[in-house]
C-alpha cells in the first residue's frame, strides 16, 4: 500500500485551506444544559499546571500545543481533588441530534488527527452526590474542520465527505471507575454554522440511557483558539456563539460550560460533573432552548480531509434515537 500523503490528509487540507483562503463559516454546537454539583468549581486543579482557568492560561506564559494527542505529556492534576460539594442538581437533557453514530470503547478518540489536544475529565454522580461506578459515558463531537465522522451518521453531519464517512474519529465510550470518573483524550472541536462549539454525551447505566445532553466551552476560549491556532484559524470567524446558539439559551449555557485550564505541555484540561437521576422513574428535566432555527450542519460539498479510521466494533445509538437537530 502506498504511503504517499493523501489529498484528504489533515496536513494537506490545512495547506489547501490556507492557499485557497477558504474562511468557511461553520459554527459550534451548544450542549444541553448540564447542572453539576453546587461546588462544581474545584478551584486550582493542583500542581503540574502552568496557569489558571482563563483562556490564555491565566498566569501561564506557555503556548497551546498542536499535533493532536501525540503532543500530550500527561500527568495532569485531578480537577475534582477539592471535592464537588454536597448539593448536586440534575443534569438536564438536550437533543441527541442527527450526528450520533456507532462508537468505540477507547480513551483516545482522535485517531491520530491533528488539532489542539484536550484531556476531557467527566465525573458522574447521582443527586445525592454519590459517585456512579460502571456508568458508560459516550461522547462525540466534530473534528477541527467542523465535520462529524461515520458512514452511519447523517450526511447532514458529514456532508458526504469521503474522509469523514470512512473514519470514526472523535467518538468514544468509557466506563466510570470507582470514583465515578472517565477521561478522554481528544482535540478541541471545530465549529459549524448555527451552532456554538459543543460536545455531545450520553450516560447509560446497565445499558439504559439516563441522560443525553451537551457541553460547551467559554466563548473567550473559543475565540482564542479559533482565531489563533493552526487548523482552526484558517476557516474564518464563527457565526454562532454561546449567546445566540440554536439549542441552548444564553442564560443557561453557563451551567453546561466546561471548566478549563491550559497545562504545562500546552494541552487543555477540561472537566465537568454530570449529575444523573437515581432512578429511571425520576423525572428528567430539559435544558432551556436556544434561539431556534435549523440544525446548521456542515455545508454540502465541504471538502474536509481526515486520516483513515483505526479499530472496529462499536455501539449503536441510545434507545429512542430519532435524529433531530445537531
Amino acid at each position: 500500500m502506498s504511503h504517499e500523503k493523501s489529498s484528504t490528509s489533515p496536513a494537506f487540507m490545512t495547506r489547501r485551506r490556507i492557499l485557497r483562503n477558504l474562511g468557511m463559516a461553520l459554527a459550534v454546537v451548544p450542549i444541553g444544559k448540564l447542572i453539576a454539583c453546587s461546588s462544581d468549581s474545584p478551584g486550582e486543579p493542583g500542581d503540574g499546571t502552568d496557569g489558571g482557568t482563563n483562556p490564555d492560561g491565566g498566569t501561564s506564559s506557555g503556548a497551546w500545543a498542536t499535533g493532536g494527542t501525540a503532543a500530550m505529556a500527561g500527568n495532569y492534576p485531578d480537577p475534582f481533588a477539592s471535592g464537588i460539594g454536597s448539593v448536586c442538581a440534575l443534569t438536564c437533557a438536550a437533543t441527541l441530534g442527527p450526528c450520533y453514530a456507532n462508537t468505540l470503547v477507547r480513551k483516545d478518540i482522535s485517531e491520530g488527527h491533528d488539532g489542539l489536544p484536550v484531556r476531557l475529565a467527566l465525573l458522574v454522580v447521582d443527586t445525592a452526590c454519590k459517585p456512579i461506578q460502571g456508568a458508560a459515558v459516550d461522547i462525540w463531537h466534530t473534528a477541527p474542520h467542523g465535520l462529524y465522522s461515520g458512514e452511519d451518521a447523517s450526511t447532514f453531519c458529514t456532508s458526504g465527505d469521503e474522509g469523514a464517512t470512512s473514519a470514526r474519529w472523535f467518538r468514544g465510550v468509557q466506563t466510570t471507575d470507582a470514583n465515578g470518573r472517565v477521561d478522554f483524550d481528544t482535540c478541541f472541536p471545530g465549529w459549524y454554522s448555527s451552532r456554538t462549539i459543543h460536545i455531545h454525551f450520553t450516560v447509560r447505566v446497565n445499558g439504559s440511557e439516563y441522560v443525553t445532553s451537551q457541553l460547551f466551552f467559554d466563548d473567550a476560549l473559543n475565540d482564542d483558539i479559533i482565531g489563533t491556532q493552526p487548523l482552526y484559524n484558517t476557516r474564518g470567524q464563527r457565526d454562532t456563539t454561546n449567546s445566540n446558539d440554536t439549542v441552548i439559551s444564553a442564560s443557561a449555557v453557563g451551567d453546561y460550560t466546561l471548566q478549563t485550564q491550559r497545562m504545562a505541555d500546552g494541552a487543555l484540561l477540561a472537566w465537568k460533573t454530570l449529575v444523573i437521576r437515581s432512578s429511571l422513574s425520576d423525572a428528567l428535566c430539559d435544558v432551556p432552548g436556544g434561539s431556534g432555527g435549523g440544525g446548521g450542519g456542515p455545508p454540502p460539498g465541504f471538502d474536509g480531509g481526515m486520516p483513515p479510521p483505526r479499530g472496529d466494533g462499536g455501539m449503536g445509538p441510545p434507545p429512542g434515537f430519532d435524529g433531530g437537530q445537531g
